[in-house]
């Protein structure tokens, strides 16, 4: 090859591997040729034994079959693709021995770089982590067992926007549809959407006392938590969901109940999953924009300088949420 472009086996390998050293465009173009007219593809396996590093990326989320972490992983997965690179994912399914599972699976296979969902990382993967000194990039949730640099929408201060959206709509009073037990306190959006609605109502010097319903973040469950709440003798007027997963539950259930939607009931949720739009009545929900998250945490975990020094607060970016107001709250 490098005989038929007229140059040394070095310039090839810079050509192919991208450097380490500049060549000419016109080198370049010579060097292109010759590998099409030969057929050649780089051997990847050998060039990841040379570099100690692939062009993957390993991702783990909690459950890839939730529309939400779906259009996640499909996000980042264009991300990756728009830098050269391919995504490995992994469903942790919400175990912590599964997070481990991957995380040793991942890095033992020389990924470039994590992007992690993680439910409620735990000791041992935040130790596995460490002991590779692994390039990791935390989405969506920022645990607290493991301080890497976070890419996070605003979850608090949507979660108020939606809840105060519902009270301006005039409801006596608005219920929440929160996690369950197993829900981190901290670092955990649906902690923090619970919070904002606190914060919401207490705004509106409304009490949330028994208020508060836990439900699994599926729509399946949510479902049926739903029929219970909205047949019982204190149906609420308005709820708010920590997810649309969770909110297209209700839907559904009130849908079985025979009660009109927003008439007797106002629903929102929180992601703005594509689903939303197509729901009945069409789901209020708050949104962000999934594909500039997935980028950025693409770019960080590909950085050389991704372990920066600088407070927790400095090592997050936060992604501003926004109100999609539809029918299913009152408007039109």
């Amino acid at each position: 090859m490098a005989r038929l472009a007229g140059t040394s086996t070095a310039v090839v390998s810079y050509v192919i591997n991208n450097g380490p050293r500049p060549v000419a465009p016109a080198t370049r173009e010579r060097v292109l040729a010759a590998i099409k007219e030969l057929g050649y593809r780089p051997d990847r396996v050998a060039q990841a034994m040379a570099s100690r590093r692939t062009d993957l990326i390993g991702l783990i989320v909690p459950d890839a079959r939730q529309p939400f972490f779906g259009e996640m992983a499909h996000a980042v997965e264009w991300a990756a693709a728009e830098r050269g690179k391919m995504v490995l994912v992994g469903n942790s399914d919400y175990v912590g021995e599964r997070e481990v599972h991957y995380l040793r699976a991942f890095l033992g296979m020389r990924v470039s770089g994590l992007i992690l969902v993680s439910h409620a990382l735990n000791d041992l993967a935040a130790a596995e982590i460490e002991a590779w000194d692994a390039r990791v990039v935390l989405l969506h949730e920022r645990p607290e067992a493991i301080d890497d640099v976070a890419v996070v929408t605003d979850d608090l201060g949507g979660a108020q926007l939606a809840v105060r959206h519902l009270l301006e709509h005039g409801y006596e009073y608005v219920a929440c549809m929160g996690g369950t037990a197993e829900t981190p306190a901290v670092g955990d959006p649906v902690s923090d959407h619970v919070e904002g609605w606190r914060r919401a109502m207490a705004e509106a010097q409304i009490p949330t006392e028994g208020r508060l319903f836990e439900a699994p973040y599926n729509r399946y469950d949510a479902y049926r938590i739903a029929l219970d709440i909205l047949s019982g003798p204190r149906r609420p007027p308005a709820i708010f969901c920590s997810t649309d997963d969770q909110a297209i539950g209700v839907l559904r259930a009130a849908r079985e109940l025979r009660l009109d939607v927003p008439g007797q009931l106002a629903v929102a949720g929180f992601d703005d999953i594509k689903e939303a739009a197509l729901a009945d009545p069409p789901l209020t929900t708050i949104a962000s924009d999934r594909s500039a998250m997935a980028r950025a945490a693409v770019d960080l975990v590909l950085d050389d300088g991704l372990r920066v020094a600088g407070s927790r607060r400095e090592r997050l970016k936060v992604f501003p949420s926004r109100l999609v107001p539809r029918r299913s709250c009152g408007c039109k």
